[in-house]
């Protein structure tokens, strides 16, 4: 604890003198470009992948980057993905899986987690993105059938978002748009899901013209 209130001690003496107006801004209320869906995993940091400043993503963080389909059943992950869909209007929504996780390693390999029931339970919202693996990569390496498991698991939970019907509204709207991320902690890369082409691809490749716009207005 002494490490994080030194922290918040040089936040107040150095970085909010250099973004009070940002703040300031912010004291007024938000509008997020993004709902962003990604795990509790402590070394994924939303803000230093995504080069964003406060304000600029709602975020969302669970194991293993799960949206439970919609029920009637209130809960958290529930609420806010309807407040940020149809209070908020955010434009897009982000599910951001990463290497190394914990919760998917849990839900390929379930005697692991035998005795922590809650997560086994709340893991069982990516049972099908297992079985998938099971079925189309019966015989492939232990890190290969994971790897194949992340990519399936956001997959998986895109699938699931379409049902809550905030989302489903807006998609009908066409102003609203889901994206399915892959983030590499060892190398930094992100991956992002190509619809039309049904895979993953470098995010620079997803996005090439939207980044394009970017630099060159930037630039201008």
């Amino acid at each position: 604890m002494p490490k994080f209130a030194a922290g918040v001690v040089r936040f107040q003496n150095e970085v909010y003198p250099e973004k009070k107006d940002l703040f300031e801004r912010l004291s007024r209320g938000q509008s997020p470009e993004a709902l962003f869906i990604t795990c509790s995993d402590a070394r994924v940091e939303t803000a230093m992948i995504t080069q964003t400043d406060p304000g600029e993503l709602f975020i969302c963080r669970n194991a293993g980057n799960i949206v439970p389909p919609h029920t009637n059943h209130t809960g958290g992950m529930t609420a806010s993905i309807e407040f940020a869909v149809a209070a908020l209007r955010v434009p897009h929504i982000v599910i951001c899986g990463h290497t190394e996780c914990g919760a998917m390693h849990g839900a390929m390999y379930p005697e692991t987690i035998a005795k922590l029931a809650h997560v086994r339970d709340w893991l069982g919202f990516a049972k099908a993105a297992v079985q998938i693996v099971d079925e189309i990569a019966p015989n492939a390496s232990d890190s290969d059938r994971m790897r194949l498991l992340l990519e399936q698991n956001v997959i998986l939970q895109l699938q699931h978002l379409r049902t809550h019907p905030a989302v489903a509204a807006r998609l009908a709207r066409g102003d609203l748009q889901l994206h399915g991320w892959i983030y590499d902690i060892r190398t930094g890369s992100v991956l992002a899901y190509d619809d039309p082409r049904g895979r993953f691809v470098p995010v620079q490749e997803r996005y090439a013209d939207a980044i394009a716009d970017i630099v060159g207005g930037s630039s201008a």
